[in-house]
């Protein structure tokens, strides 16, 4: 439905809680594109550009059909320790453009349903939401759609710097236990949670609560995160 389709005594939208994304397109980022205007760039942009051409797991990524580099993260993660099983149901937070969705379904996984505040192109075999999941409702309806509790709880949310490294800090959090909350509550028992995180962030109660709720919980680095990166992903397992 457009804007002005809208019913006019609908409620104002709610605040999201994770502002939109300014960039980026439902299918990736474009190759092709940005090298045609990479004259308007900046030079950390050209060279952001030029990094991504040459990266292996970029390369990769386009020829085995990955939407995302970060595909990889996920596959190494599941090839250590086995997270995705033949029949799993797997919810995705933060999902755009696809690229965890898909190595879900090529790993057996029978109902994957992806959230987004960007639209995501469709995938075959995949339910995608174009949702702020923290709304009141959306985590109900993703449930249904997936047919049941999920098996698996997939977080590789981020959100839009400030550049002012308290506030981005308390932000990540935020979402770590936006995601951790949600992963705690719907996880079928013996359910897995895996999410992104960063080196040296203190994750407050999040990460006692987690230990908590699941009998292991470890921090892994993938090799394809990049080694400049204080990326790293905390996987819970097997949910009490």
């Amino acid at each position: 439905m457009s804007e002005d389709e809208k019913p006019a005594d609908k409620p104002p939208e709610r605040r999201r809680m994770v502002k939109l994304p300014t960039g980026g397109t439902a299918a990736g980022r474009s190759m092709g594109a940005k090298m045609k205007t990479a004259d308007d760039k900046s030079m950390s942009s050209q060279q952001w550009i030029k990094r991504q051409l040459s990266d292996k797991w970029s390369v990769r990524a386009r020829a085995e059909g990955y939407r995302s580099r970060a595909a990889f993260k996920l596959i190494g993660i599941d090839d250590r320790f086995k997270l995705i099983r033949k029949g799993s149901r797997v919810i995705d937070l933060g999902a755009a453009p696809g690229g965890w969705v898909q190595v879900a379904l090529a790993r057996g996984a029978a109902s994957v349903v992806g959230v987004d505040l960007l639209m995501i192109e469709p995938i075959p075999g995949a339910i995608l939401l174009q949702a702020d999941f923290t709304h009141p409702g959306v985590d109900q309806e993703m449930l249904e759609l997936l047919g049941g509790a999920p098996d698996l709880v997939l977080s590789d949310m981020a959100h839009n710097t400030v550049g002012h490294r308290q506030t981005d800090h308390l932000k990540i959090i935020a979402l770590i236990e936006i995601a951790a909350d949600f992963a705690i509550r719907t996880l079928k028992p013996g359910g897995h949670f895996v999410t992104k995180n960063f080196q040296g962030g203190d994750g407050g109660g999040v990460l006692a609560r987690l230990r908590e709720e699941f009998e292991t919980v470890k921090y892994v680095k993938p090799e394809a995160s990049r080694k400049d990166s204080a990326e790293v992903f905390l996987v819970a397992m097997n949910k009490r």
